[in-house]
């Protein structure tokens, strides 16, 4: 198995975390967590386990937003046709899907947009225009691209079509397309205060802020502060927004945008939309994940229970039962059955949508794992390839979309930056970079620009475009660029842990309670890792899966409660820990809800036995 790194959190003022432990009346490991995500007082602690709306920021603090209101309310008045743009994966198709279903409930002259992946490839297209322009658009809204499209703008504005662009992606410096307005929290002349939104959160943002103009009250004013029919206003202003928060959630979740600061507000209110009244896009998709819901007659008989879902759903569900389903459409075929999908109304015509979609996600899986052990056979044929500090792949034969998804198995198989490229339909060689946390893949890519024709992304995934006869030359020059600037520890897998734990005293009902309110877990607040040492099995550990290793953890000087576990991936651990030997364990907290029951459960991330 691969050896990993156990890093014990250090970064925090023990001073602050015994200050705030006391103002809250909490555990120290329970301050302790808070102060490693920057909540240091008792006000930001009120702040973090309360979310509330009014703690988003003022949509019209972000750069242009004026501009972009501005000019939708001319096209509206004008009557114009207005496109939505957007990208095909999971954070563009729901956010074409919110602000779509926004301007069409006052504007019907509207149509949306969603380039196709292999002919014309990520970003706003010239093929997109040339539609827009056939079709008598007069304004585009892009949303989660554009930032670097000014080639594509200009070219649109010769057409007499203005562009609105809502992107989180990195700009060119301040090389910016001359658009009506470019709306990027990440712009460096754009004073928005929280960076990190995803591109269905722009789209959120600009329907906020159109939403707040129309009624003269903003989200973020103090209801204590205002009068009755302003308070009141407030309120329906709330209502009116909430429903599209269920895809904001799940743009964050599919995305990995940290969830924290004004994503975290907006992800827990998300999930409670999604908990509670599902579009029927979503609970079609979910039905494909065996996620059970309540019955009408459960519901009559038991008023006081507001779940929709046995089980509530979390951010981890929306990763891994939502997103790759939403994605696989624009995957395997069009990214506009995924579009529809999010905006259906009809559960009829949903159930059809999310059957055929989950049908895509079933040939996606073929395509991936074929991708992925072909990959892996080249490289543990090829001594040298395997010697490298970074893969890249190409093969012709390889499904466009999916070498993301065998770049990130890559990752998790080597732990090394990858780019896993095939042959795209414009004689260019397109693919996606996928890395590890020591490493930026986007500022590796600018340092080999000169052999690239187009690149975009961030620090962990990026999209990549080469020509043929370049292709070996880059090859050379990513592998330099990494060989030179990471180090041969940093490519052994991280856990980072925030805290060690005494098992036998320290789990108790008040901590895990308080732990559940640090959800929605998410970058930037992660399930909290722990170390307990002096474990051992009750003797009934099994392998479950052929890789998966089941047993039930029990201190080995308290003989308090024991913990069942799971530990993924774990099973050589299973003839050692028979033997009765003690062990300690490297561990989240969570939930496990099985055959109507839910119970607490250990997510074991790695074990080590005490005589190792």
């Amino acid at each position: 198995m691969k050896e990993k790194r156990w890093i014990l959190r250090k970064d925090y003022d023990i001073e602050v975390v015994n200050k705030l432990a006391e103002s809250l009346g909490v555990d120290k490991i329970i301050a302790t967590l808070l102060v490693e995500r920057g909540v240091t007082t008792f006000e930001e602690a009120r702040c973090f386990f309360r979310p509330s709306l009014d703690q988003l920021h003022d949509p019209f603090l972000m750069k242009d937003m004026d501009r972009a209101i501005a000019r939708i309310n001319e096209a509206v008045r004008r009557r114009e046709r207005i496109m939505i743009y957007g990208d095909y994966d999971v954070d563009g198709t729901s956010a074409v899907a919110l602000v779509y279903s926004y301007i069409q409930s006052f504007h019907r002259n509207i149509d949306f947009y969603i380039p196709d992946r292999d002919s014309e490839g990520y970003g706003i297209s010239y093929q997109g225009i040339d539609y827009a322009k056939e079709t008598g658009v007069k304004l585009i809204i892009a949303l989660d691209c554009g930032i670097k499209a000014n080639e594509q703008v200009a070219y649109a504005a010769s057409l007499g079509i203005d562009f609105i662009i809502g992107d989180h992606h990195l700009p060119d410096g301040y090389n910016i397309p001359a658009a009506v307005a470019v709306l990027d929290p990440k712009r460096l002349d754009c004073p928005y205060p929280y960076k990190e939104l995803s591109g269905c959160g722009i789209g959120f943002k600009i329907v906020e802020a159109h939403q707040e103009q129309r009624v003269g009250v903003r989200l973020c004013d103090n209801p204590e502060q205002l009068d009755e029919v302003r308070k009141e206003k407030r309120e329906a202003l709330m209502l009116r927004l909430l429903k599209y928060l269920d895809l904001v959630a799940v743009s964050i979740a599919s995305d990995i945008v940290p969830i924290m600061g004004e994503n975290r507000v907006l992800a827990f209110y998300g999930l409670k939309v999604i908990n509670t009244h599902p579009r029927p896009g979503l609970e079609a998709i979910l039905t494909y994940g065996h996620i059970e819901r309540r019955t009408e007659e459960y519901k009559a008989s038991h008023p006081e229970d507001k779940s929709y879902f046995c089980k509530e759903l979390n951010i981890t569900d929306l990763v891994f039962l939502v997103g790759p389903r939403i994605n696989a459409a624009g995957r395997i075929r069009s990214a506009f059955d995924s579009v529809r999908l999010l905006l259906s109304d009809n559960s009829e015509q949903a159930g059809l949508l999310a059957e055929e979609i989950n049908n895509y996600n079933t040939q996606r899986k073929d395509l991936d794992t074929a991708a992925t052990e072909e990959a892996k056979r080249r490289i543990e044929s090829n001594p040298a390839l395997k010697a490298k500090k970074s893969i890249v792949l190409f093969d012709e034969n390889w499904h466009k979309g999916v070498v993301g998804i065998v770049a990130s198995r890559l990752v998790e198989a080597y732990y090394k930056p990858t780019i896993i490229f095939t042959r795209s339909t414009d004689d260019l060689i397109t693919g996606s970079a996928r890395s590890i946390k020591e490493f930026d893949v986007h500022t590796a890519l600018e340092q080999c620009s000169e052999l690239l024709e187009h690149f975009g992304g961030h620090k962990c995934a990026a999209g990549v475009s080469v020509r043929p006869e370049n292709f070996e030359a880059f090859k050379v020059k990513f592998e330099e660029v990494v060989q030179q600037n990471l180090k041969v520890d940093s490519m052994v897998p991280e856990i980072e842990v925030d805290a060690e734990v005494d098992f036998g005293t320290q789990i108790t009902p008040k901590f895990l309670r308080i732990l559940k309110q640090f959800s929605p877990f998410g970058p930037e607040n992660n399930i909290p890792v722990f170390i307990s040492h002096d474990l051992v099995d009750t003797g009934y550990a099994r392998i479950v899966g052929g890789k998966h290793l089941k047993f039930s953890a029990i201190s080995l000087t308290a003989r308090s409660r024991s913990y069942p576990a799971i530990g993924f991936q774990l099973a050589p651990y299973y003839s050692k820990m028979k033997s009765g030997h003690s062990f300690t364990l490297c561990y989240s907290l969570e939930e496990n809800y099985w055959n109507g029951k839910t119970d607490i459960q250990l997510n074991v991330k790695d074990l080590r036995f005490d005589e190792d």
